[in-house]
């Protein structure tokens, strides 16, 4: 297949198979155009995760009665409402909220913490990882931040976050804390984070966009303050995501949005302007007409992820997180990459390097001769990728890889995987990768 005329995209209705994946996802048997035209592996869940098919079949079903949200006496306007408040109280459910807390419903784990940080009180001191993804990392920009260095260990990580509330002095902070890292899985020390800010008064934001699909999220155990996700990488579709968690400085804030559904209530004075009384919910944050087919979506993700049970599912996922680990460490000039060690419990997120390879080619060849969709760049986290790799400072390019020393590409590639995965795409995975180092990036065999 070649890579610059790909075939036209055409779609079907596919049937799962899915073979020992404890859930049934969508495009499970998709085939790759090509001369062997192979199932599709997709091992790019940290990207997207494939839509759960217990998702898809709840939205097929609700999907003829849909009707708008807030906005009538009708009876598909009430049951549209009565399913969105209820999708609500089952994404809380899940996440382990106290009964204060309040559930927005944004578009992603991106304008999750977009809107958070547009709510802080005047004089916020925020403290972020430079490790973090972009979308924790960005949206605190212009304000009193503090950039935390990229710690190697989850002692080093506390240790710095102590060191920086220590110094700050009074007033309203925010820490934000990943989950788990999107480029190397790790799982990293939310409760123990969660305690040293809250010795000091500072509330924790936590990004578990990396971390909920895979692992149980309570909001209670691990004494975190709010909490954002997004569904596309929770196996549920149609661009929603969350942002939960305590409700005084979401009530006090202005609007994310201006508009309707924003406002109780909008009068114009008698100078001609006009004035707006906004919700005291999270309506206040949900202006227009909200997206009650992308919120149902992730509350049925929600409920197919506790049915499931998240001890069988991490089972699993820890059994092939170690053939993959141990697959890679047998290959020669494979590097993966790793902050706090061998020995950190990860999700199943893996990044590596390949000698002689740039990622893109490396990425490429397993796309293109093997059907196994990967990613490679620098995964929306540049400055902990040029960490991981030694390069310095310097700001980078796109998310993509990017000159590096001595010319070569900076990027690694990153392999991801969920509850629809079958152990035969880890195992075609691990067959593809070292045949590809044999023959070398030159296509001529090692051997």
């Amino acid at each position: 297949m070649s890579l610059a005329t790909p075939a036209p995209v055409t779609f079907r209705t596919v049937e799962d198979a899915t073979g020992d994946a404890p859930l049934p996802v969508l495009g499970a048997d998709v085939r790759v155009p090509g001369a062997d035209a192979v199932t599709y592996a997709a091992l790019d869940y940290a990207a997207s995760a494939p839509v759960l098919r217990r998702v898809w079949d709840d939205v097929a079903s609700y999907a003829p009665y849909y009707g708008s949200v807030h906005r009538g006496a009708g009876y598909l306007s009430r049951l549209s409402t009565e399913l969105f408040e209820q999708s609500r109280a089952t994404v809380g459910a899940f996440l382990g909220c106290r009964p204060d807390d309040e559930v927005v419903f944004t578009r992603s784990t991106t304008d999750s913490l977009n809107l958070l940080a547009g709510a802080l009180p005047e004089g916020t001191r925020v403290f972020v990882f430079a490790s973090d993804h972009h979308a924790a990392l960005l949206p605190w920009r212009g304000r009193d931040t503090h950039w935390l260095d990229v710690p190697r260990s989850p002692r080093e990580a506390v240790g710095l976050l102590e060191e920086a509330l220590r110094g700050a002095g009074p007033g309203p902070a925010l820490v934000c804390v990943t989950g788990a890292s999107n480029v190397t899985g790790e799982l990293w020390p939310v409760a123990e984070l969660a305690a040293v800010a809250h010795r000091y008064g500072a509330r924790v934001v936590l990004d578990a966009a990396q971390l909920a699909p895979h692992h149980p999220v309570d909001v209670g155990a691990l004494d975190v303050d709010y909490v954002a996700f997004s569904g596309h990488k929770l196996y549920a579709p149609f661009g929603a995501g969350v942002l939960a968690g305590r409700a005084d400085w979401l009530r006090a804030a202005e609007p994310y949005l201006a508009g309707g559904g924003a406002s109780r209530a909008v009068a114009r004075a008698a100078d001609g302007s006009v004035s707006a009384e906004w919700h005291a919910t999270a309506a206040r944050h949900e202006a227009g007409s909200p997206n009650v087919i992308g919120a149902y979506a992730i509350a049925s993700a929600c409920r197919a992820l506790t049915e499931a049970g998240f001890d069988r599912l991490l089972e699993r996922e820890r059994r092939l997180l170690a053939r993959l680990r141990t697959g890679l460490a047998e290959l020669p000039g494979v590097r993966v990459l790793a902050l706090f060690g061998p020995e950190a419990e990860r999700v199943g997120v893996v990044s590596f390097t390949v000698d002689g390879w740039s990622c893109r080619d490396f990425a490429a060849a397993l796309a293109s001769e093997y059907g196994i969709g990967v990613r490679d760049g620098l995964f929306c986290a540049h400055p902990l990728l040029r960490a991981l790799l030694g390069a310095g400072d310097a700001v980078p390019g796109e998310c993509g890889g990017e000159p590096g020393p001595g010319g070569r590409e900076l990027g690694a590639v990153r392999v991801s995987f969920g509850v629809g995965t079958p152990e035969e795409h880890i195992g075609r995975f691990l067959t593809a990768t070292a045949e590809l180092l044999r023959r070398g990036p030159s296509g001529v065999s090692a051997a």
